[in-house]
């Protein structure tokens, strides 16, 4: 067995972490950002979502189940790096075809174990997510420093351009790329839910969505059409979709100008549901803005409250901006739900037209299954448009 080296992870405002190097032998930098949840670094790694971040584990053990490629979020990883307080030396699952160390090698992702965590956590909720570097080449404390005050801010910055798709495709439950189950027809029992008979037409805007969510509407009944973020209003009218899906994506919601744009075109042409980074480009369509939060909301322990019902689901969510809840009034946004941590949007819908959006991932990969309605809801909003009823 080869001797461990050493690595390190340096913070904008000078503070270094000294650990153990492990995964690619890299030098990277990205916003620093933690995540809560117990389980699921898979589909964590493997989010789209965080692209251009160094992701935190607060769990304290990481890789025991090792990876399977059926659960893969994504073709490849789009995380920058990723930090543990220790990285398991054993695999234990009979369903893993890799340990997190291979996954990390394969893909090009440097990685800290041996980091306490716990401290670095506790920094980034006082402090605010940072630009960090990560190295797990020999690199001096200063140098560092100077290259994680020097990195890209997230704020800014459209990181979509770099993970969605170059061209538009028909989402296959049962092709190969996808790493998918088999394709689930009509009447087919999922748990407490059966696949309707009758399929309605999505256009999915791809802004870095997981294949889980493809997924979660082919099984609630949905043909997926899948499409590049800059995809064109004129693109989409030429399919004749039943409704659109906005999804989840990485970076400023306000970098993105022109899916603002194209949102806006179609914004009374179908309904419309949206979720994390989609939620936040109906906000813009609808005349309003975002802001950053100070450390995000990223885990799958998230308490959230619907305003209109008064109940309370426990979600999975990956953001570090939020909406700005006076600023959709004018055009004709509702805040449905909030975050019961710090009372910030986490839904919206429109007044009068069939338009609903979370700040958190229905499809829960990983996470609980509380939202798992909402795919229904959107169904039964299309089918509500299609008799002529809204």
């Amino acid at each position: 067995m080869s001797t461990p080296k050493p690595g390190v992870l340096a913070l904008e405002d000078g503070s270094v972490f000294r650990g153990l190097a492990c995964g690619a032998a890299r030098t990277i930098t990205g916003e620093c950002v933690f995540n809560t949840s117990m389980t699921g670094y898979q589909e964590i790694l493997t989010d789209p979502s965080y692209c251009g971040q160094v992701i935190t584990m607060t769990a304290p053990q990481i890789g025991n189940y090792g990876l399977s490629d059926e659960d893969n979020e994504a073709a490849a990883p789009r995380c920058s790096g990723l930090v543990v307080r220790e990285l398991s030396p054993v695999v234990s699952n009979w369903r893993a075809s890799c340990s997190v160390q291979d996954f990390l090698n394969k893909y090009g992702i440097p990685c800290l174990s041996e980091i306490d965590t716990r401290a670095l956590t506790k920094k980034l909720r006082v402090a605010g997510a940072m630009n960090s570097c990560l190295s797990t080449l020999p690199l001096s404390d200063a140098e560092a420093v100077a290259l994680a005050r020097q990195a890209r801010t997230m704020q800014g910055s459209d990181y979509v351009r770099e993970v969605t798709c170059r061209a538009p495709y028909q989402w296959r439950e049962d092709a190969p790329e996808n790493h998918n189950a088999p394709y689930l027809p009509a009447g087919t029992t999922l748990g407490t839910h059966t696949a309707p008979a009758t399929r309605y037409r999505v256009a999915a805007f791809d802004f870095g969505a997981k294949h889980s969510i493809y997924r979660k509407l082919v099984r609630h009944g949905f043909d997926v059409q899948v499409f590049p973020a800059d995809a064109a209003a004129g693109l989409i009218r030429e399919h004749a979709p039943d409704g659109l899906f906005l999804s989840n994506g990485p970076g400023d919601p306000a970098a993105l100008p022109y899916i603002h744009k194209t949102v806006t075109e179609l914004l009374a042409e179908y309904p419309i549901f949206g979720i994390c980074l989609g939620h936040q480009m109906l906000t813009y369509a609808l005349g309003g803005h975002t802001f950053k939060l100070k450390f995000g909301h990223r885990g799958g322990n998230l308490p959230v409250k619907n305003l209109e019902t008064g109940k309370v689901s426990i979600t999975a969510q990956n953001h570090g901006f939020a909406t700005e809840p006076k600023s959709i009034e004018k055009g004709g946004g509702i805040v449905t739900e909030i975050n019961l941590n710090d009372q910030t949007v986490e839904g919206l819908r429109h007044r009068e037209l069939p338009i609903f959006s979370v700040q958190y991932h229905p499809e829960a990969a990983p996470g609980p299954n509380d939202a798992d309605p909402l795919f229904v809801d959107f169904y039964t909003l299309i089918s509500k448009r299609k008799a002529g009823k809204i």
